[in-house]
């Protein structure tokens, strides 16, 4: 190796000290008459390396018997002989030794480090074995080149991710956000290294702006070794009409409304107008920026009213189809029914005392409809004359029925109108059948009920048996056609 002294020994190519080479030979002169160790052997394992790291290099004695180890370089250099060093390479530091193993460490390993490693035991005949020590370099600068700053939006752009100076070669990913992207990858050698560039090809839209392009490596010397750049994509303004007023979504005529345009977009609109569809927008209409106002409407007004704005990349715009309806109707109060009490007393009249007739009273009734509709039942008496009969009071206590006029606007109001007048009509012949049915079942529950009164039984008191009495009767037997009964 450059800048390395040649060592000495029975392996070494020349250059050595003089004064060693007589050591040398009494070593191997020794090692000769050393009793061979049967079945001993050597182990080692190769050994992988990031450049700049510390590389270790084991040489281990199986069933030793105190032969002698050495370690050399894939140049056939001695390194180290058992714990003596003829390699004039400080780099070079022994960790153990003994009768049994040799190990050694390289620090700061570079490049021209790579490359098979001996160990060797003197015995005889002599055993050897090698290690492969492999250096890794991860790559120098991770590079992402975007071909436009600014990009818009339905435009492919390309980016370039450059790995340099790796070995072995390194894989790249690509990612937008969380979603991995493909890419085509190139690979230039130079000399022992190795420079990966990979294209990738994207169509950016405007949910693109500000998300990341991440331009990851694979590597074994470097775990999450990554770069990335932020996209940048100017887009149209996105335009959006929300109603302000009225708040229900339902547009009357005479009520007022109110638009209220918004607009995002890359760079920001500054340019905003409102105007309607294939025609003239109507005078009393207020425009105030983005806001739309309307303090009275009317069916002249309906139509699309469209919002436009415009940036540097260009226009869009969003409509307002406005449809005005009728005028809210007013809704009458709910109509009130009254339940009609009937009382009907009954009266039992004593014949045998001396009484005026009994005066009954009853409800009297409407003349037409419109009373009934209109105007209160009061119960009003009637006097009647009965010789012997005395009817049932009928009494009516309250039979008000409340109807009030429907006045409502439109033909609404009308059908309206006509099902209570059909109602109150049902109503009233109802309650009019039902007051003629009581009075005529009072009548006749009054014709079949009293007490009875004769005279036949009079004067009675004094007799002294049922044949006495008949004969003292008031009138006895001959008067019997002047009998009289009562009946009530």
């Amino acid at each position: 190796m450059a800048g390395r002294a040649q060592p000495s020994g029975p392996a070494g190519s020349g250059g050595g000290a003089p004064g060693l080479l007589p050591l040398l030979l009494l070593l191997l002169s020794a090692a000769a008459i050393i009793p061979r160790g049967d079945g001993q052997n050597l182990v080692t394992e190769d050994v992988t390396v990031v450049e700049g790291d510390v590389a270790t290099i084991s040489c281990r004695v199986k069933n030793s018997d105190d032969s002698v180890i050495q370690l050399l370089n894939p140049n056939r250099q001695t390194i180290y002989f058992r714990d003596f060093r003829p390699l004039k390479d400080s780099r070079f530091q022994l960790v153990n030794f003994s009768n049994s193993e040799l190990r050694v460490s390289l620090t700061n390993v570079s490049i021209s480090d790579e490359g098979r490693y001996f160990c060797q035991l003197y015995t005889d005949p002599p055993q050897e074995i090698y290690t492969t020590i492999t250096v890794l370099v991860p790559p120098r600068n991770l590079v992402i080149d975007i071909q436009k700053e600014t990009a818009v939006e339905g435009e492919e752009i390309e980016l370039n991710c450059t790995a340099m100076a790796s070995r072995p070669a390194t894989t790249i990913r690509w990612f937008k956000g969380n979603k991995e992207l493909t890419g085509k990858s190139e690979v230039e050698q130079w000399s022992d290294m190795y420079t990966v560039t990979s294209q990738l090809l994207l169509k950016v839209g405007r949910e693109d702006d500000g998300v990341p392009v991440i331009c990851l490596v694979d590597h074994p010397a470097v775990k999450d070794l990554q770069t990335q750049r932020y996209l940048e994509v100017m887009y149209k303004p996105q335009v959006r009409v929300s109603q302000n007023y009225p708040l229900q979504g339902l547009t009357r005529e005479g009520e007022p409304l109110e638009l209220t345009c918004t607009a995002f977009g890359k760079p920001q609109p500054t340019d905003m107008r409102w105007l309607r569809v294939d025609d003239e927008m109507p005078q009393h209409v207020v425009v105030s920026g983005s806001n739309l106002l309307i303090s009275n409407l009317n069916k002249t007004d309906n139509g699309t009213y469209r919002c436009e704005a415009s940036n540097a990349v260009g226009k869009s715009h969003a409509d307002y189809m406005l449809f005005v309806y009728d005028p809210p109707t007013t809704i009458p109060p709910p109509t009130t029914t009254t339940t009609t009490t009937t009382t009907i007393p009954t009266t039992i009249t004593d014949t045998t005392a001396t009484t005026e007739p009994a005066v009954h009273g009853f409800t009297q009734l409407p003349n037409s409809a419109e009373e009934l509709d209109y105007g209160d039942l009061s119960g009003t008496p009637v006097p009647l004359t009965a010789s012997t009969e005395a009817l049932p009071t009928v009494q009516l206590s309250n039979a008000s029925l409340a109807f009030q006029p429907d006045s409502r606007a439109g033909e609404e109001g009308a059908i309206r109108s006509v099902d209570h007048a059909v109602v109150g009509g049902v109503v009233a012949v109802v309650v009019f059948a039902m007051l003629c049915l009581l009075i005529i079942l009072g009548r006749y529950f009054a014709r079949h009920k009293g007490t009875y009164f004769t005279h036949e039984a009079k004067g009675a008191d004094d007799a002294a048996d049922a044949d006495t009495a008949i004969i003292n009767a008031e009138g006895g037997q001959n008067n019997s056609e002047e009998k009289k009964e009562y009946f009530i």
